[in-house]
């Protein structure tokens, strides 16, 4: 009877969790059908009371937003892809490899875990300004090649990877390179996905960087070019809702499709260190 009581007060806890968590999505889906009057009102209703699809339209034909979205796509998919071989690159390294310092390196990873990366922006805007790439994409995808929440997700993936197979294919004559792209990189499919969600959530939703590097209007990104819906005077809310909503659709169909590898990758991570 206790396990039951407490069974259903933690179902109780998730779900008013989970509404907490989606009704703010909700209610931007909602607005985005609402007019500026009906949003500014003192009356709040949480469904438009007149709904209209003027502001989709609005900001597909005002706005330059296919241009912004598919900078967006293009920069978050490829330093996902590159963040996320680097990352598995480095782990299988840390992980299979034994050399002297190996330990420490990974300490030294995992402390700058510890570090806000708002500590490291000037550092990182002098160095691109003094190799020039100011308003270039090499500034937004190089300095974050490598990073430390990667590195330490894949190498305990990899440490769950058997050393017996990986000695097999070595007696059979395969060089490291056969190694760990045609045994270990399949056998980390789910962690791959994990890693890749996060990365590509990370950098679709990057604000500060792309905002301090990026000064082009054509290279700009989705995040920053937001910001057009806030004028000096006054928020075009509507639009800046409607915009949103198409904005997060990536993001969304991304995790629904490989959300059960998402789960399994999180755990395998968890398995063994």
């Amino acid at each position: 009877m206790k396990q039951k009581a407490t069974s259903a007060l933690l179902n109780m806890i998730l779900i008013v969790c989970s509404v907490l968590t989606i009704m703010p999505l909700v209610w931007m889906f909602c607005s985005s059908f609402k007019t500026n009057i009906e949003i500014n009102s003192l009356a709040q209703n949480f469904f438009p009371q007149n709904a209209t699809v003027q502001n989709y339209t609005d900001v597909l034909r005002k706005f330059d937003f296919l241009r912004y979205f598919f900078n967006s796509l293009v920069y978050s998919l490829l330093i996902t892809v590159i963040t996320v071989y680097t990352s598995t690159l480095a782990g299988f390294v840390l992980s299979k490899y034994r050399f002297k310092g190996r330990d420490l390196l990974f300490s030294m990873i995992l402390m700058t875990m510890m570090v806000p990366g708002v500590v490291t922006i000037i550092p990182r805007y002098s160095m691109m300004q003094l190799l020039g790439w100011l308003d270039s994409y090499r500034a937004l995808i190089l300095p974050s090649v490598f990073t430390p929440f990667g590195i330490f997700m894949m190498r305990q993936a990899c440490a769950s990877v058997p050393n017996e197979l990986l000695e097999a294919a070595r007696v059979d004559g395969a060089n490291e390179f056969f190694v760990f792209h045609r045994i270990v990189l399949p056998l980390l499919h789910n962690s791959i996905v994990s890693i890749s969600i996060f990365q590509f959530l990370w950098a679709w939703d990057d604000y500060l960087w792309p905002y301090l590097m990026i000064r082009s209007d054509n290279k700009q990104l989705l995040s920053i070019a937001l910001n057009m819906f806030s004028g000096r005077y006054s928020t075009d809310y509507a639009g800046l809702f409607a915009a949103t909503a198409i904005a997060i659709i990536p993001v969304i169909i991304f995790y629904i499709i490989f959300q059960k590898r998402f789960i399994a990758g999180i755990s395998a991570s968890a398995v063994k260190g």
